[in-house]
């Protein structure tokens, strides 16, 4: 599939997406109270693909949209336009990384903000129907005992088929999915966007963007096509030797020597030689 121009990216496209959102903090705080079913007072600092780099291999993360409340609860938000199984786990690797990051500010463990991690997808996440699932920590034995770690993780999906959300969110829902724009918060998107298609500075970011992505996957076909021949070498090396061996304990198994000298002798396995002395002897 071709790279989109920046004429055709839409609200839900991750460039577009952490763009409109780390730039409108009302528009931010606008679709968190929608997702959450609360009014917040205002939000601080919204940061655009904020990046968590803590462990010693330089291994982290980018987030999409990251924003803090009032009330210092936190806030991840992230565009998800294609399946994958392992979300429910990215999230729980998000929460563990946030979590250090606010650590490594200075926090004790024992004042962590709330936190909600956020996924906005263009998909049924868990198959059930739901246009909304939310997940806290809760005993198995004692649903109603909830872990009060206060870390909440919810997973809008578009394609959900029930009736279990407002008809706001589901009116944001279908348009993140594609549909024509119904209902001022979505109307307001969309106005955003194409006001954005109009910004010059984020044309060219785009552009450069879409060039060094282009430029990093040109190296690794590259790349992969040295490993290649490297791996066809050793693979070639490793049957031309694996031949020898077999042509050795066939004389050998001529000459009638014993099976342990054989195994030594050629470093084929007790198994493999027997094979070799039965098809001799079925022959």
């Amino acid at each position: 599939m071709g790279q989109k121009s920046y004429e055709e990216l839409a609200f839900r496209d991750d460039f577009m997406f952490c763009k409109i959102l780390g730039q409108d903090k009302q528009l931010c705080k606008e679709i968190l109270e929608l997702i959450l079913e609360r009014k917040i007072k205002d939000i601080r600092y919204p940061e655009t693909q904020k990046q968590i780099e803590i462990t010693s291999d330089g291994k982290g993360i980018r987030l999409d949209v990251y924003a803090e409340d009032e009330e210092d609860n936190v806030y991840d938000v992230e565009m998800q336009t294609v399946g994958n199984k392992n979300l429910p786990k990215r999230s729980r690797y998000y929460q563990g990384m946030i979590d250090l990051n606010l650590i490594e500010r200075g926090a004790d463990y024992k004042k962590l903000k709330k936190s909600f991690i956020i996924f906005i997808c263009t998909f049924d996440a868990f198959g059930k129907g739901l246009h909304k699932y939310t997940f806290e920590n809760a005993c198995r034995e004692e649903p109603s005992l909830t872990l009060q770690d206060e870390s909440v993780k919810i997973f809008l999906c578009t394609e959900g088929v029930k009736n279990d959300v407002s008809e706001q969110l589901l009116m944001f829902l279908r348009y993140v999915a594609g549909a024509k724009p119904e209902g001022e918060l979505p109307e307001r998107i969309e106005e955003r966007v194409g006001r954005a298609r109009s910004r010059e500075e984020w044309r060219r970011e785009y552009m450069t963007q879409q060039m060094r992505d282009l430029e990093n996957q040109e190296i690794g076909i590259e790349l992969g096509k040295e490993i290649g021949i490297e791996l066809g070498k050793e693979i070639g090396v490793g049957l031309g030797e694996k031949a020898r061996a077999v042509k050795t304990a066939q004389t050998m198994l001529e000459q009638q020597e014993p099976l342990e000298k054989i195994v030594l002798y050629t470093g084929l396995s007790r198994e493999e030689i027997e094979e070799l002395a039965g098809k001799r002897t079925s022959i």
